[in-house]
């Protein structure tokens, strides 16, 4: 369930993401604006713009096991490896504001969050899973 905090947090996001976008119709000035808030917009763009989407580490055995999950679902994520990009530490960052955690792996499927490993897991165990990958 989504906390006050949280809702928040993601209109801020999505905020700061049209802010972005119109700044940057208006002229020059605008680059540095869009620049500082393209972390905030490349998760967003992510989250909303996948089936299912995976913030993991390559070498995490939980983010392995929610890989295997989905791929035992015949499900093929969009996976972003926080180990292999540069800007890793700040997408951890920005999911800390949106959900309340920094920790991997970070499942969503059609925008919704479902957590981690043992939440992707249970999710599964209990069909809501299957339920959220059916609608779209």
């Amino acid at each position: 369930m989504i906390t006050e905090r949280r809702r928040m947090k993601r209109l801020e996001l999505i905020l700061c993401l049209t802010i972005s976008l119109v700044l940057l119709s208006v002229g020059n000035g605008a680059k540095q604006v869009q620049a500082s808030k393209s972390v905030s917009a490349f998760v967003q763009n992510v989250v909303y713009s996948n089936k299912v989407a995976i913030f993991s580490k390559s070498y995490c055995p939980y983010s392995l096991l929610a890989k295997r999950i989905l791929g035992e679902l015949n499900e093929h994520p969009f996976v972003v490896e926080l180990d292999q990009r540069d800007d890793g530490y700040e997408i951890q960052n920005i999911l800390l504001d949106l959900v309340g955690r920094r920790t991997v792996p970070q499942v969503f499927v059609n925008g919704k969050h479902i957590g981690g490993s043992d939440d992707l897991r249970a999710a599964v165990q209990s069909g809501e899973l299957q339920k959220l990958l059916s609608t779209n």
